[in-house]
């Protein structure tokens, strides 16, 4: 069982939310949450891109083993490994639909939510309709009380970025950010408001990493 991987960021997809990250020279896949991404440095390569030169960092994981493969699920924190395990005991949710929940959700602001038993809230997730959001709030409730005690004053879920959309000039950047950032769950007011002093000219990568810890922090 690999419980975590400590190396350089290769590659960086911020669309699929997907990295590889080397370590002591083999490339690991791994499939990691938007807020996670957020934390991840940019990957930094020698000039002849055959050597990663970048800020080592560890990253906790869960290894999936299937008939068809075995899949790496990486994240940045204990605390968001602990959720994501225990999102996947819930009947019904797989570990995407677990990873969707987590890309909306820090693990304080997703106990808050299912203490306050916001089923609309958790139903943002992409491909987690309301039924399953009502599995998370009734399957989780004790669990959360009994393994993140800390979370248990908590009443409410994440909260909303309200204002109004508003139009920035970029290109089609831009839009390709807005695109992967709707796909993750975020409304347009919500990604207007964290687009709103992120620097255009930056990579398509790196304004996504940027407006996913604009909106993580809210």
């Amino acid at each position: 069982m690999i419980e975590t991987l400590y190396g350089r960021i290769f590659e960086m997809n911020a669309t699929s939310c997907t990295v590889i990250i080397e370590c002591g020279g083999v490339g690991y896949h791994v499939t990691v949450t938007a807020n996670t991404l957020s934390h991840l440095p940019s990957p930094k390569l020698s000039p002849d891109g055959t050597q990663c030169i970048g800020d080592s960092v560890r990253i906790f994981t869960h290894m999936a083993v299937r008939e068809d493969g075995v899949e790496l699920y990486g994240f940045f924190s204990r605390e968001e490994l602990a959720m994501f395990r225990l999102l996947i005991s819930v009947s019904g949710i797989g570990p995407k639909a677990a990873l969707s929940i987590l890309s909306l959700f820090t693990p304080r602001g997703l106990a808050a939510a299912v203490l306050a038993d916001d089923v609309k809230g958790i139903s943002r997730a992409p491909g987690v309709g309301a039924k399953t959001a009502a599995r998370v709030t009734l399957e989780l409730k004790d669990k959360i009380k009994k393994n993140f005690p800390e979370y248990a004053s908590a009443s409410s879920g994440e909260k909303d970025i309200e204002g109004e959309v508003q139009t920035v000039s970029g290109g089609g950047k831009l839009e390709d950010a807005r695109d992967a950032l709707t796909v993750l769950g975020y409304s347009r007011s919500e990604i207007a408001a964290a687009m709103k002093n992120i620097d255009l000219t930056l990579p398509l990568e790196d304004i996504i990493k940027n407006a996913l810890s604009a909106l993580m922090k809210n």
